[in-house]
């Protein structure tokens, strides 16, 4: 229920202009010109804005507010709002303002919510990298205008001396590709000293080459990144030795994911040997590191040699699809890391045979920790979830559990979803569609027939039986879904 002050809140930004309020009412000001979708009031807001930082979420709200409203025209109707303020200061120099940070972190990616015009991260890193561009050239022509006005007296120098604005500092995550490489290149490199300034917590990277990468890397502020982000950009051990000795200027880096990197080092080869021992020696020159994804790199026998220099143990590791050995998985259970892992993925490994014990083993070690399982894909029957079952109820701060995609039936989900009641923190179960919900399809002559139909009233009598075994025990709180994709994970630093 909204609060009387917001609903007086709502009340005021429906006209315009505002009246003169004071600086104690911006937040919610803000909070209900954004919730009711009214951009133009909240650049009267922001040119306004009494106060040294605006941090977004923390203005708005909860994440789910954030994602379930349309926010693309709100949120850049802020950033003009600031490039604005800042061309003012530029132009009248007795003009101040008290906004010194804008904090755009934390916004959800347009994709993972109903809002049909919400922003994306990647339209909001052109958006600010375009606000950049645009005010460095402003005052670069600002200044050239001053240093004629003043030729012949002391030329240059006057216009140079002149007192330049404090400037605004862009707290925000960035997301580059190749069609936005260009704009977000110049706007680090050319504004670093101007007077909007971008400085990135968390850097996602894809389809970009290794050159390209370590130059952006290079012109980030590196005390402020805690996340690099590089998929899809089929780099191999090559090219992970060109950019991953550039890390080690981030001295608050706590995840790296590497995921789809084109590594295969199933095969030993001289080659492969030398690369891992680089790999292993970059990663142990990042100190904070908690959090590393290595996802469909094919590191068969090389887990031990790839982690073995890591300064201090990690609370997040995802390793789905890496064709691993029970070699690999005896290691991880030995490991240090094995006591902290918060968060483990597995997804896409074969525990139908020889990695069925060592998983038991694994998560006999990591119980005590460990709040995100993810095992979809894994080949599983009911009598593989059975053995892990007892293991499983161990794990009490468990939260999240992904088995989707595992060959398992309605009455294994049952004993699954009974036996798990007991733990406190679990709140979402991603299960297959059960063995015994697809319909028996006769033979068929086209190649193309790979999956068999699900029987839609047995999977909604399944559904239902599930349903209402969490009403009679009163987890109205656990979810329990077939849907791997309609639902929001848990992020490391969430954790």
């Amino acid at each position: 229920m909204d609060s009387l002050l917001f609903l007086c809140a709502r009340r005021v930004v429906a006209h315009r202009p505002l009246p003169a309020l004071p600086a104690d009412l911006h937040p919610v000001l803000f909070q209900a010109a954004f919730l009711d979708g009214r951009p133009l009031v909240l650049r009267d807001l922001v040119a306004a804005w009494p106060f040294p930082v605006l941090n977004f979420q923390r203005l708005v709200g909860r994440r789910e507010l954030l994602r379930d409203h349309p926010c693309k025209l709100c949120v850049q109707a802020v950033i003009l709002a600031v490039v604005a303020q800042l061309r003012r200061q530029l132009e009248e120099p007795g003009h101040d303002a008290s906004l010194r940070v804008l904090d755009l972190t934390g916004l959800p990616d347009s994709t993972s919510g109903r809002a049909p015009d919400g922003m994306s991260v990647w339209s909001g890193t052109v958006a600010l990298a375009k606000a950049c561009v645009e005010v460095s050239k402003h005052q670069r022509e600002f200044q050239r205008r001053g240093s004629k006005r003043h030729k012949g007296r002391s030329g240059a120098a006057t216009a140079a001396a002149a007192p330049q604005p404090p400037g605004v500092d862009v707290h925000a995550d960035l997301f580059v590709n190749g069609t936005s490489y260009g704009i977000l290149r110049d706007a680090l490199q050319t504004g670093a000293a101007g007077p909007l300034r971008l400085k990135c917590r968390e850097f996602q990277a894809e389809e970009l080459s290794a050159s390209g990468i370590v130059a952006l890397l290079e012109s980030l502020d590196p005390s402020f990144v805690r996340r690099v982000d590089l998929r899809f950009n089929n780099l191999g051990l090559t090219g992970l030795s060109v950019i991953l000795p550039h890390l080690s200027r981030f001295p608050e880096l706590r995840s790296l994911k590497l995921q789809y990197s084109n590594v295969d080092v199933r095969r030993p080869t001289p080659e492969s040997a030398i690369g891992i021992r680089c790999l292993a020696g970059q990663l142990g020159m990042l100190p904070s590191l908690r959090e590393l994804n290595l996802g469909s790199s094919r590191l068969s026998g090389n887990l031990r040699q790839i982690l073995c220099d890591l300064q201090a143990p990690l609370e997040s590791l995802e390793l789905a699809f890496c064709s691993l050995v029970p070699a690999d998985l005896a290691f991880l259970s030995q490991s240090f890391h094995a006591p902290a892992l918060k968060r483990l993925d597995l997804s896409g490994h074969d525990f139908s045979q020889g990695l069925l014990e060592p998983l038991r083993l694994l998560l006999e070690e990591t119980s005590a920790s460990l709040l995100h399982l993810d095992l979809m894909e894994c080949r599983m029957a009911d009598s593989h979830l059975d053995a892990l079952l007892p293991t499983l109820r161990r794990c009490s701060r468990l939260r999240f559990l992904g088995l989707y995609g595992n060959s398992l039936s309605t009455a294994a989900l049952k004993d699954l979803l009974q036996k798990t009641l007991e733990l406190p923190d679990l709140h979402l179960v991603v299960y297959p569609f059960p063995v015994d919900c697809y319909k028996p399809e006769p033979p068929s002559e086209s190649a193309w027939n790979f999956e068999e139909p699900v029987d839609e009233e047995l999977l909604a009598a399944a559904d239902a039986e599930f349903s209402q075994l969490l009403a009679d025990s009163g987890r109205t709180d656990l979810v329990w879904t077939s849907n791997p994709y309609g639902h929001q994970t848990l992020d490391f630093f969430s954790l």
